[in-house]
């Protein structure tokens, strides 16, 4: 392996590293084009899972016979395993060389969907998602690192350009494929394309990518750190969702969010003690900088939690087919893409500021406008509220890397990186949790009103805990062999009481989104935004 093998030497200039140019590639091993192909394709399995999986979880629910717990599982499983590993898998590149680390989350990803693929229990789907997560996170710092030491720095963000469109293409055409495939094939098959997708890529990346390793790699791994952190969020999030199961009163409860908070305390003592830190916690001296973190969470706090329903309302409320559902998503994933050059154009211009509370306010609006859907709701005034969400998350999306890694030391930018990449994932987990125990609350305390209202036979609290756990993805409690009229009024009960979650959760979603806009007012343009400019879409 020592012949693939190129040693980046940093540079003792102000320019750093990324000035440098490689050498001219010779062949196929290495050139620089043909590398931005081979990690396109690596990384678009992880972009087309984001949204595939969401379109399949009304479907594995019902043929796996999983609560609404699993559900948000298969969700937060493979986004906080993603977020917890993301740095720790930078790391490992950095130590071990990209081209290993990418070769690996290749195989290891498309290993794991074939398993979920074979699984007939939903425990085996929730742990090999987060398998998924993990490899997910070996490949995504693998595939840019290999960018940035493939392409010489006057073309490096054209590079990474094009590899943001691709996955954002890929992001896109994820409701529409996931769709169709659990239409016309099943919802295995929606793990079972990235088989073949990842085969493409490792044969790619056997004979195109070339190894490139930094002089003065890390020797040692922050393992007290990776534990704490990954305990911490673990907890957080596990007591989150068994909250409506457990009771908001409960000892158990609160004594999860006890274990995780003094977790976090742990953590942040350790990083400023140990030598090599998973976080270096200097990076939050910058007020900019953290405001900048906090800004992709909330982000994705409103935006994952919010979107969580939205298959589920589309489905099971609306009748659609899966396809339909896709393609009443599609106006949000496009007005992304769309945004996103728009947006860059913007912040080149007026700085990160102005855009990201302009962006976060018409998310506030687009969340409070979801939270006016009902059960006849056009799909012309959806797809209105879609296109808002898509517009305003793409100036956040695209500033964070501006914001975060620009206003970060330069020998600390790819840690910074990593971290803006982690803020959105743990957010993203965060408000699946969040805006799920938000839907669960509230629709246990109006069931059995909306119930007994109807002029609906009495049920049992066990029955009434079942059908609760029906109601809450949007599917109507209706016992076998009842009358079509007696289900017709079932099914209208549970609509009914479905929108009044749905619509609560995203009016906390708007709030979070406010909250979000006074954030973005705290970040500025660093010293270092021309250097992060090229990392503005990934």
């Amino acid at each position: 392996m020592t012949s693939q093998t190129t040693v980046e030497k940093a540079s003792e200039g102000p320019s750093g590293p990324s000035d440098a140019a490689p050498p001219p590639a010779q062949g196929l091993r290495g050139h620089p084009w043909l590398t931005l192909f081979a990690v396109a394709i690596g990384v678009m399995m992880v972009a087309l899972d984001g949204t595939i999986v969401a379109i399949a979880n009304p479907v594995i629910a019902s043929d796996l016979n999983a609560t609404f717990a699993d559900v948000q599982w298969i969700t937060n499983g493979y986004f906080l395993a993603l977020a917890v590993s993301l740095i720790t898998a930078g790391k490992l590149g950095d130590r071990f060389g990209h081209r290993q680390t990418f070769l690996i989350g290749v195989v290891g990803f498309a290993a794991a969907s074939a398993a979920i693929g074979l699984s007939d229990g939903i425990a085996m789907v929730i742990t090999f998602r987060v398998a998924q997560g993990l490899f997910g996170a070996l490949l995504m710092p693998a595939a840019l690192g290999l960018l940035r030491a493939t392409f010489p720095a006057e073309k490096l963000n054209m590079a990474i350009g094009i590899w943001g469109m691709v996955i954002g293409a890929s992001t896109a055409g994820g409701p529409i494929v996931g769709g169709l495939l659990v239409e016309h094939v099943s919802w295995q098959s929606v793990f079972f394309i990235n088989i073949p997708v990842g085969v493409i890529a490792l044969v790619l990346g056997v004979l195109i990518l070339k190894d490139h390793r930094a002089e003065n790699a890390p020797r040692s791994f922050d393992i007290p750190g990776i534990v704490l952190l990954s305990g911490a969020m673990f907890c957080l999030v596990w007591a989150l969702i068994k909250a409506p199961e457990w009771g908001w009163g409960s000892a158990t409860t609160w004594g999860f969010i006890a274990i995780s908070l003094v977790s976090f305390a742990l953590f942040a003592f350790w990083e400023n003690r140990v030598a090599e830190p998973l976080i270096p916690l200097k990076l939050f001296r910058s007020v900019p900088l953290s405001a900048g973190v906090v800004l992709m969470v909330l982000m994705a706090i409103a935006f994952m939690g919010g979107l969580f329903f939205v298959t589920f309302y589309l489905q099971n409320v609306h009748g659609m087919s899966p396809v339909d559902s896709g393609l009443h998503l599609l106006p949000l994933t496009a007005m992304m893409i769309v945004g996103s050059p728009l947006a860059g154009l913007v912040i080149t211009k007026v700085g990160p500021r102005i855009p990201l509370a302009a962006g976060m306010a018409m998310t506030a609006l687009a969340m409070f406008g979801m939270s006016t859907l009902s059960t006849d709701t056009s799909s012309p005034v959806m797809s209105i509220w879609f296109a808002l969400l898509g517009l305003g998350l793409a100036p956040v999306m695209v500033g964070a890397t501006e914001v975060i890694v620009g206003n970060a030391p330069m020998e600390l930018s790819g840690v910074a990186g990593g971290l803006q990449q982690a803020a959105m994932q743990i957010g993203g987990a965060l408000g699946t949790a969040v805006l799920g125990a938000v839907m669960a609350s509230k629709v246990d305390s109006d069931l059995a009103g909306n119930w007994a209202a109807a002029g609906l036979p009495p049920l049992s609290p066990e029955q009434l805990e079942k059908s609760a756990e029906l109601v809450q993805v949007g599917v109507p409690p209706v016992p076998p062999g009842a009358t079509e009229s007696l289900a017709a009024k079932i099914g209208e009960v549970a609509h009914d009481t479905f929108m009044s979650g749905m619509g609560l959760a995203c009016l906390v979603a708007a709030g979070v989104g406010v909250v979000a806009i006074f954030v973005a007012l705290l970040t500025k343009r660093g010293a270092n935004a021309d250097a992060a400019a090229g990392a503005a879409h990934i």
